[in-house]
């Protein structure tokens, strides 16, 4: 009978693990959807050939080394075939193979958040060459150090300091901004975007239904992100932490969307509905580190805070002269770093120092390992489309079509 029983919950968290995947993996084309919506028309299929893309460098890369990288143990196939994990203290209670596929869509969710901010000037194949050092090497070290608990370089570990990310604000989120940050920073803004004297230049997305499509795509797949890290649902304790996990993930993206659209109407006296879309996004990233302790309204309230942050926060960018396109960096790298810090407050089991000294971190590491990698790229292949590339479009350039021939073209 206790063998039936274990069978059971072995296969119930099995197919619970395999379906929450598959909810982040369609987060993919939440991101591709979302990014070219937000894009100009002539930059779409390149943005959308990125997205396509850089998720099969991910699920190959973390296949080959990532996997090994960040969990330790035998080479990536002993690891996941077995009955249980390697190196594991007792049989896992769902198939390993469940948790690498989990684990993989983790990992093209960081990558794609640099694809985003980005768009329109850097090379195809130079995003791809960083997408494999993303993926195979920078993330699964640091992630080593924060789910794998491993020591930093050998000296503490973020566990024993208090740190702790439910689902991944740091560890994915603010993670894929770094590296974004470090991408942007590499390429330059786009031509144009900022006046000689100051002035920004509004360049509009060719589609906002799709990238509110993005958007809700986005919100769906969060409840398996979040949802998911629960680790498991056969039993009443666990199966009770998925709802209340479901229930404050999606409060906190309806807080994020009304706050950030409050949060644009009184600062540029319209309702932006770009502002309103990156607001619930802002909300599932703020509340994705802890979305296990608040209670409903105080998901809300965490949410709501991360829509105003990140309008302030696009608009502080900009000024600095800081280009990205949809506004990667702000929702997933300030208000990741938000969402680290609420912790603390619903959860007695983190610490502010904790959750400070491992934003500090992920970010440093993700931030300078990713500038090093842009600078090789840059001399090897390097980064930027030429000038005439860029005014033309990634996608004649890149790709050799267009996305929206009968609008963009002379027939």
């Amino acid at each position: 009978m206790e063998n039936e029983i274990f069978q059971l919950q072995y296969a119930l968290d099995t197919f619970y693990f395999l379906v929450c995947g598959a909810l982040v993996m369609w987060m993919a084309a939440g991101f591709a959807m979302l990014e070219a919506g937000l894009v100009r028309g002539k930059n779409t299929v390149e943005i959308l050939t990125k997205n396509v893309t850089l998720f099969a460098v991910a699920c190959t890369m973390y296949m080959v080394c990532g996997y090994a990288i960040m969990y330790g143990g035998d080479y990536v196939l002993s690891t996941i075939t077995g009955d249980g994990v390697t190196g594991a203290d007792e049989p896992a209670t769902y198939a390993p193979s469940a948790d690498f596929f989990f684990q993989v869509v983790f990992v093209a969710t960081a990558m794609s958040i640099v694809s985003g901010a980005v768009a329109e000037r850097m090379k195809l194949f130079a995003f791809l060459a960083f997408a494999v050092v993303m993926t195979g090497f920078i993330y699964p070290m640091e992630g080593s150090w924060t789910w794998g608990g491993n020591p930093v370089f050998g000296m503490y570990t973020l566990g024993d300091l208090g740190f702790l990310d439910f689902a991944g604000s740091g560890i994915v989120h603010m993670a894929g901004a770094a590296a974004a940050l470090a991408g942007v920073i590499m390429v330059g803004a786009r031509k144009g975007k900022y006046g000689p004297n100051g002035e920004i230049n509004a360049f509009p997305g060719a589609n906002l239904p799709l990238a509110t499509l993005g958007t809700f795509i986005l919100w769906l797949g969060w409840f398996g992100f979040n949802g998911g890290s629960v680790l498991a649902t056969a039993s009443v304790e666990s199966a009770n932490a998925v709802a209340v996990v479901f229930m404050n993930t999606n409060a906190a993206a309806a807080g994020g969307c009304l706050a950030a659209l409050l949060t644009a109407k009184l600062m540029f006296g319209k309702a932006d509905l770009t502002m309103a879309l990156n607001g619930c996004l802002a909300g599932l990233v703020a509340i994705t580190a802890g979305p296990d302790t608040p209670s409903a309204l105080q998901a809300t309230l965490f949410g709501g805070l991360g829509g105003v942050l990140v309008v302030f926060s696009i608009v502080t960018l900009d000024k600095l002269k800081i280009d990205d396109p949809v506004g990667a960096i702000s929702v997933h790298g300030v208000v990741g770093l938000l969402g680290l810090l609420l912790v603390p407050v619903t959860n007695d089991g983190a610490s502010f120092s904790g959750q400070i000294i491992g934003a500090l971190t992920i970010f440093g590491w993700v931030f300078a390992t990713s500038l090093l990698a842009f600078f090789a790229i840059k001399a090897v292949l390097g980064l930027r489309v030429s000038e005439e590339e860029e005014y033309e479009g990634s996608d004649i350039a890149e790709c050799g079509m267009e996305a929206y021939p009968e609008f963009t073209s002379a027939r």
